[in-house]
């Protein structure tokens, strides 16, 4: 079905679908998306949909969206705007219509863009374009999309509800018409997707061909797109996978490495809910997984199973940190190797679930009673979500702590392409194991002199016995302390392996102009559009560096040295300003300026841009 029809050659362009969250956006946003990555395009995509579970149908708080950005060069974003919107209702316009490029393509099913239907999203006119402000600025292609489905499904013996269901395999259809997608790749892309459901195969293939061969017909009155292999892309073998997914793969590399089993306790929350399933499925693999009855459950069998000696983690969002914190401070006093990850939400309380911030961190760092240092790291993009995954085992189990991750869910739900690693050069993890020659004379508190790490013995393992938990311990005994002095000498003790962990993380890296006349600071999930606005600033010839954090407590050993270099500052976070408050306790005499927000939604490139620019003009 190939054919040789001029196309718009660009080496970016961002597609994004839109509609009811009933609609199936978020199915032909990652189909798209998948099939863009197989032909060798960089891909990042941010899937955005309501909080509610169905909200009425038509009506603004339903919409649901998916935005993929392709490129032929290196792609940090989904991108701000979009080049071609999929609008599947009114009230997907509605939403959307300020993200959409000047000069870009809107293809909306005009079926549902009935008088009722743009009442219920609350146009007052019949022309919401004009109403909008689009009418001169943007392509628009009208398309019946819900008539032509069920045109295409007659006769296959499907009720109405079915029917509609499918049509958005004849936008996915249309869409790879209009970016050169081969349909053969697509329809396999389904039967892996539907190999169980015959009946559903087969009427979603039928609907995506016509939809492909429909865009054949209009063919004449809408731009085409042809965007070529990333010229980016290292030998090797890759797959496109979402942050949650990387996150659960890094704890199974963790474990493998470690010679050990994984264990995970755990209590559904979105949206970290995707790491509980994608681990459940890995028994194949020795894991061992756990849904507990609530979020401080989920923790404590996890602290069972670290006690025991497995790899223990347990996965969560905000609240469930929250509810976490108690028995945090017990794997921070017995001295146990423990992984805790926060997939951020909107918060606080249950705020806006499906939306993302970075409005834990000074959770992570101060959330529990007494002194109770933890280590604490942030992944910044969906497939270094692994790294630091293996990082934060790595750590807990070679310094017996736990490590609380940080991911948001704008990683977690979001996907990169990743190059498939080799396990074999991975890291080596050797965890802190009691020594053969200390049986018989184990303590809880027995420690290496030099880290202070605590060694570790498990159930099992004979002359090794010895008693642990919640309770202050005697430094020379193991036994339970109430003495003042002692107490103060063990709270010395759990901090300083703490600050000893800096000496085996690496030091922080500078990315773009190390002359900089302005240093942007940042951590986790804000790493592409940090630097895709310090690169774009840059090439305009303007200086500036990035320090994007991913190792926060302790922080490299170098922070304060690379920062005092430069002599404007600002730090941007998606939140009120709880890195820079960290930062500001660490290192005195610095003029932070910072950038925050706290929308739920991810910063832009352009408003980036601009408040650097800004900076960078005073005087």
């Amino acid at each position: 079905m190939a054919d040789s029809t001029t196309r718009n050659e660009k080496k970016h362009v961002v597609i994004k679908f839109s509609g009811d969250s009933g609609d199936g956006m978020q199915l032909t946003g990652t189909l798209f998306s998948n099939l863009s990555a197989v032909l060798g395009n960089e891909i990042s995509t941010f899937p955005d949909f309501p909080s509610e579970i169905r909200a009425p149908l038509g009506t603004l708080g339903g919409v649901s969206g998916f935005q993929v950005h392709l490129g032929a060069t290196r792609v940090y974003t989904p991108g701000d705007d979009a080049d071609v919107m999929v609008i599947m209702n009114p009230a997907a316009l509605k939403v959307n219509a300020k993200s959409i490029k000047k000069g870009g393509i809107i293809i909306f099913d005009v079926d549902t863009f009935q008088p009722a239907d743009l009442e219920k999203a609350g146009f007052s006119s019949e022309n919401p374009f004009e109403e909008l402000g689009l009418s001169e600025t943007v392509q628009l292609v009208p398309a019946p999309l819900t008539s032509l489905t069920k045109k295409s499904l007659e006769g296959f013996g499907l009720d109405t509800k079915s029917v509609l269901r499918s049509k958005n395999m004849f936008a996915l259809g249309l869409v790879c018409y209009l970016f050169g997608r081969p349909i053969e790749q697509a329809v396999h892309f389904l039967e892996n997707k539907f190999k169980k459901k015959a009946a559903v195969l087969q009427a979603n293939t039928k609907v995506l061909v016509d939809g492909f061969n429909y865009g054949q017909n209009i063919d004449a009155s809408i731009s085409r797109f042809q965007i070529g292999k990333s010229t980016n892309i290292e030998k090797g073998r890759y797959t496109i996978i979402s942050g949650n997914k990387s996150t659960a793969w890094g704890l199974i590399a963790a474990a493998q490495k470690a010679g050990l089993k994984l264990f995970l306790g755990s209590y559904p929350i979105t949206p970290a809910t995707d790491i509980l399933h994608e681990l459940a499925l890995r028994k194949d693999m020795g894991v061992i997984t756990v849904q507990a009855e609530d979020e401080i459950a989920g923790i404590c069998t996890a602290i069972g199973a670290s006690f025991a000696g497995d790899l223990a983690a347990t996965s969560t969002s905000g609240p469930g940190l929250a509810l976490k914190s108690e028995a945090i401070g017990l794997a921070v006093m017995a001295e146990l190797p423990l992984v805790v990850i926060d997939v951020m939400r909107s918060g606080p309380s249950t705020g806006m679930p499906t939306k993302t911030e970075q409005t834990d961190l000074l959770q992570a760092l101060y959330g529990r009673n007494g002194e109770s240092p933890v280590v604490v790291i942030a992944a910044s993009t969906p497939d270094n979500c692994f790294d630091y995954t293996f990082a934060a085992s790595k750590i807990a189990l070679e310094h017996m702590t736990p490590v609380i991750l940080l991911s948001d869910a704008f990683i977690g739900n979001g996907c990169a392409l990743w190059k498939l690693p080799k396990l074999a050069e991975l890291p080596e993890i050797k965890p802190n194991f009691a020594k053969p020659e200390m049986k018989g004379n184990i303590r809880v508190t027995s420690r290496d002199e030099d880290t202070k790490v605590r060694y570790w013995s498990v159930p099992g393992m004979e002359g090794f016995m010895h008693r642990n938990g919640g309770l202050e311990k005697d430094r020379e005994k193991g036994a339970i302390s109430t003495d003042a002095k002692n107490h103060q000498t063990m709270t010395n003790i759990r901090q300083e392996k703490i600050d000893n962990i800096v000496r085996f993380i690496p030091e922080q890296k500078l990315e773009g102009n190390p002359d900089a006349d302005l240093l942007v600071i940042g951590w986790g999930g804000t790493h592409g559009h940090l630097i895709s606005a310090v690169n774009k600033l840059n090439n305009e010839g303007k200086k500036v560096a990035l320090a994007h954090f991913n190792y926060i407590n302790p922080l490299p050993a170098n922070t304060e040295a690379l920062i005092r270099k430069f002599k404007k500052v600002i730090v941007c976070e998606l939140n009120s300003g709880q890195f820079v408050s960290f930062l500001r306790s660490k290192i005195e005499g610095v003029s932070f300026e910072q950038y925050n927000k706290v929308e739920g939604q991810p910063f832009t490139v352009a408003e980036l841009t601009e408040r650097f620019t800004k900076i960078l003009e005073e005087k």
